[in-house]
């Protein structure tokens, strides 16, 4: 699980073009959205199509447990390693 934890660091950090940011700056179990990382919706849809690209999941846009999975790294760490 450290790996793919390692992974979607740095799949965030590229796809978002986070460059001040470094995978060791994101907590596991710090929100992504508004507080913590600071992610918005539209940084939502961009890692949304990348997780399609890499893992083949694709999050439902009108999933109410989409709020739970992208909560934060952990919490996005056990949905995809569940999507496999």
């Amino acid at each position: 699980m450290d790996t793919l934890k390692q992974e979607l660091k740095l799949l965030i950090i590229n796809t978002l073009e986070l460059e001040d940011i470094t995978p060791d700056d994101i907590d596991d179990h710090a929100p992504l959205f508004v507080e913590g990382l600071g992610l918005d919706s539209i940084d939502a849809l961009e890692l949304g199509q990348a997780l399609k690209k890499k893992y083949n999941i694709k999050p439902d846009a009108n999933s109410e447990q989409n709020k739970q999975h992208f909560a934060s790294l952990h919490n996005l760490a056990l949905y995809v390693q569940q999507q496999q």
